[in-house]
């Protein structure tokens, strides 16, 4: 029997924990067969085998799955609502404390930015922020919180000023203060159990890329882990249909409250 996608979606499981049936199969099959030609294999069959002896490339392919790409004060309208609108709401209905979830967050840039808007209105020890993603190495990277000027391009100066040291000639790291409101862990939206007790789950251009099946349950999973009144914000190329069905309802354009 010839070794296909099929087979190579079973054995990725396998291997990483990834059920890759959960993810829009004619794009993502795409874009792997994309990374096996790139990287000088000649089918799924011979780049499993790949994987399997070469730990550098397994960690490549998990990466470039994950399609990191993020950006302080990403989609700044957003977050002007976010501070006008979400956050004084949150405020006011959980004490002035938050606990936030930013689920997939890359390469550290979203919950970074969740921290330091907060932190104009909130005590930094009432700021507890759990910032997952399945990929070790952009955790890693994450946790060192050293950034390049371009991903700062959209941050508001009163943050870098107040939140940033140039680490060198192009880059720069972010005030440990700042860090300390972060935990960063790794976690599998797929398949791994969801957190409780939150006030705010951030979860952005991410379930694009899954089926339809994994959308409904991850919403519905997001809708536990949130408390009574708890916000989810979701990303400028996403749209919840009949949110209600999920037991939630619009607050403002990207963003739902839990009935």
């Amino acid at each position: 029997m010839a070794y296909d996608y099929d087979s190579f979606k079973s054995d990725v499981l396998k291997l990483t924990g990834i059920d890759l049936n959960l993810y829009k199969e004619r794009q993502m099959k795409r874009r792997i067969e994309s990374l096996i030609v790139r990287k000088g294999y000649d089918g799924f069959d011979s780049f499993y085998k790949g994987m399997k002896q070469d730990e550098n490339l397994l960690r490549t392919f998990v990466s470039y799955l994950t399609i990191n790409v993020s950006q302080f004060y990403r989609n700044p309208t957003q977050w002007k609502i976010f501070e006008s609108d979400i956050l004084p709401y949150l405020c006011k209905q959980f004490h002035n404390k938050v606990s936030i979830w930013s689920a997939a967050c890359s390469t550290g840039d979203e919950p970074y930015t969740l921290a330091m808007i907060c932190a104009k209105y909130i005590p930094l020890e009432n700021i507890h922020i759990i910032a997952t993603d399945i990929d070790d190495d952009v955790l890693r990277f994450a946790r060192q919180g050293i950034y390049s000027s371009k991903s700062l391009v959209d941050l508001p100066k009163e943050f870098l000023q107040k939140w940033f040291t140039a680490y060198d000639e192009n880059r720069y790291i972010i005030d440990d203060k700042i860090k300390k409101c972060i935990s960063f862990k790794k976690h599998n939206l797929l398949a791994d159990p969801y957190y409780n007790g939150l006030n705010l789950i951030v979860c952005r251009n991410v379930v694009i890329y899954f089926t339809d099946e994994a959308k409904i349950q991850i919403y519905k999973q997001f809708e536990q882990s949130l408390d009574r009144q708890g916000i989810l914000f979701i990303g400028s190329t996403e749209q919840i249909l009949k949110p209600k069905e999920y037991g939630f309802e619009s607050f403002a354009t990207f963003f739902y409250k839990k009935d």
